[in-house]
């Protein structure tokens, strides 16, 4: 069994319901007792105690809570020769299902004692590494509310999504993408890593983490025909069959606004810019599945 690190979010999901020390004791203290549980304490404390586990030597770390907490402990791994696991506890989980972790916690934490390792593609936006997803639009609209809201959830986001559906007004942007420029209204740019944002709503279904390319999506309106084929094109994972959308292949893209657009990586809102610079770094990252 690796020498593993796992970092703990304690508001994420239901990890605040569960005794998680006791039930990964049960897992990894039979077998080795070469582990540590360290908790977060703040946005962006996870990408610290990740890069201080791959200083002190850990072969995994393991993050332990939803996409935002993957975000932040694969940032902090990147550049060490330590691997990323993942224990599922978000509300969305886009990664782990993008990797077949289960979402089971006891099933998942077995993998983890003999796990195999690869390497997969990271995304940048703007500088920000993401490992699923980043956008553009009304995506990131809705990452800025849900924030805002005060309570995480499934149910939180589709009543976000519905009540900001009504008030979005795209905004015009130049995309410069594989040498060829164009206008249109950015509805929603979304670069996908990984197949979907999570909870199986598959914005990419085709995007692979090991191709060496990033999949862009592209949906310059939105009007509720259209909304409808987006909605179940994702939920059945046949989006770009549907024609709702536009797709492309990029290794690195660049967008210019006309006004200032909320961007989100990985769900998490980040702020307003007008230049917006995409690239991938091709395997990059380790991850312990």
């Amino acid at each position: 069994m690796p020498k593993t690190c796992f970092i703990l979010n304690p508001i994420a999901g239901p990890s605040r319901r569960l005794d998680m020390p006791a039930l990964i004791a049960r897992h990894f203290g039979a077998v080795e007792p070469d582990y540590v549980i360290r908790l977060t304490e703040r946005a962006g404390h996870a990408v610290e105690l990740a890069r201080a586990a791959a200083e002190e030597g850990f072969r995994v770390v393991v993050a332990i809570g939803g996409d935002g907490t993957v975000n932040e402990v694969g940032r902090g791994l990147l550049g060490t020769a330590t691997a990323m696991g993942i224990l599922p506890q978000g509300s969305g989980n886009g990664l782990a299902r993008h990797l077949k972790v289960p979402l089971a916690l006891p099933a998942a934490l077995r993998r983890l004692t003999a796990p195999e390792f690869s390497h997969m593609d990271v995304g940048t936006m703007n500088g920000h590494p993401f490992f699923c997803t980043a956008g553009l639009g009304f995506d990131a609209h809705v990452s800025q509310h849900f924030a805002q809201a005060g309570k995480r959830g499934l149910s939180t986001y589709l009543s976000v999504t519905l009540r900001e559906y009504r008030r979005y007004q795209p905004v015009p942007v130049q995309v410069y993408l594989n040498g060829e420029q164009r206008q249109t209204n950015c509805y929603v740019l979304a670069f996908a890593n990984a197949s979907q944002y999570g909870n199986n709503a598959y914005i990419a279904p085709l995007a692979d983490l090991r191709d060496g390319l990033l999949d862009v999506c592209l949906i310059d309106s939105l009007p509720v025909g259209r909304a409808l084929r987006v909605s179940l094109g994702m939920a059945l994972g046949n989006l770009p069959q549907s024609k709702a959308a536009e797709y492309f292949r990029i290794t690195a893209g660049r967008v210019e606004a006309q006004s200032p657009l909320g961007f989100h990586v990985d769900g998490d809102y980040i702020g307003h810019a007008t230049t917006f610079d995409v690239g991938l770094l091709p395997l990059a990252l380790e991850v312990a599945v």
